[in-house]
């Protein structure tokens, strides 16, 4: 009868693990296609108020571009989709990548604008398990970082491998991008631009537990578990901070000094861990992925001068975006 007890309690309590471990992954990981943001998804937060107008018409905007809709398959055999826009032949490729649970029309639609002005050509990415892409599990950048990889060979084999490729992103996607260069890039992958990235993936979940109260040391050992059980991969497996230990292209780091969400001191870790050239620029009074909105035309000022400084992409950029602004 003892015995039996001790059983009942041992797989109770398993059942206990396995339940909560699932309930983390669904509420942090878990992203079926029916419930995905789009570009009409309402912002929330007060921060968004003052620029949810901005946000929206720039938007849509590009929504009406035209583009060309293209498909690739994963390491891991996920289909990724993209939106490609030409501006003109030759020029240099800039792969964006979106945040979590976001869009890429809404992430991307002021690095869109800016690369349009410059005089590059976009390939706008929907991260696995959002937007048109497959997959079910956001992994906070430990396999979105391979997916990155497969854009630039994709991007490679259709252009050829003497095209400059700018890779920049957004929150998770700002992390996802930085977590590539501890891949093998090819030589032409020239720079990253992160906008608002977290140092790890572990560690923006735990920062955004202690937001919302939550019991931090009872929370992450289920988080990490649900991601391990039903996500198939560990939360630990790669970070923005250690990756840029071994990056080999310049990196410029754009944080709002208002982040509420992911702390500015995020970005000032990474550049002091990275081992190529890594910048950072701050913009006061900006929140979250929002130091575009705020002051779009410091923001443009600031990825120029950086893009200045990296010779095969500096050549390129239009002649008419250069006469606005010059090198100081």
């Amino acid at each position: 009868m003892t015995l039996i007890l001790i059983l009942v309690a041992v797989f109770g309590l398993l059942g206990l693990v396995f339940l909560s471990s699932l309930y983390t992954y669904r509420t942090v990981f878990y992203s079926p296609p029916g419930q995905r943001s789009s570009i009409d998804t309402p912002l929330k937060g007060s921060q968004y108020k003052a620029v949810a107008e901005d946000i929206f018409r720039i938007s849509h905007i590009m929504a009406k571009i035209p583009c060309e809709d293209v498909s690739i398959m994963s390491f891991d055999g996920c289909m990724l989709f993209g939106r490609y826009y030409h501006v003109r032949d030759g020029a240099p490729l800039e792969i964006l990548f979106h945040g979590y649970r976001s869009c890429a029309f809404r992430d991307c639609c002021g690095g869109h604008a800016l690369s349009r002005k410059m005089g590059f050509n976009a390939l706008v990415v929907d991260q696995r398990a959002h937007g048109s892409s497959g997959g079910t599990t956001i992994s906070f950048g430990i396999r979105e970082h391979r997916d990155c990889l497969c854009w630039v060979q994709y991007a490679n084999e259709r252009f050829g491998n003497q095209t400059p490729i700018i890779l920049s992103g957004l929150s998770m996607g700002a992390a996802t991008v930085l977590m590539a260069t501890a891949l093998p890039l090819p030589e032409n992958v020239s720079c990253v631009i992160a906008d608002s990235p977290y140092s790890a993936p572990g560690a923006i979940i735990e920062k955004v537990c202690k937001d919302r109260h939550y019991p931090v040391r009872l929370c992450m050992p289920f988080i990490h578990l649900g991601a391990w059980i039903y996500g198939s991969f560990r939360l630990n497996g790669c970070t923005a901070k250690e990756a840029v230990r071994s990056a080999k292209v310049p990196i410029l780091l754009i944080h709002g000094e208002d982040d509420r969400l992911v702390p500015c001191s995020m970005s000032h870790e990474i550049a002091s861990a990275s081992a190529s050239p890594a910048i950072v620029h701050t913009f006061p009074l900006a929140g979250h992925g929002l130091s575009y909105m705020i002051d779009p035309v410091r923001y443009e000022k600031v990825v120029y001068d950086f893009l200045l400084t990296i010779p095969e992409v500096a050549s390129e950029i239009s002649e008419s975006f250069s006469s606005q602004y010059h090198h100081s």
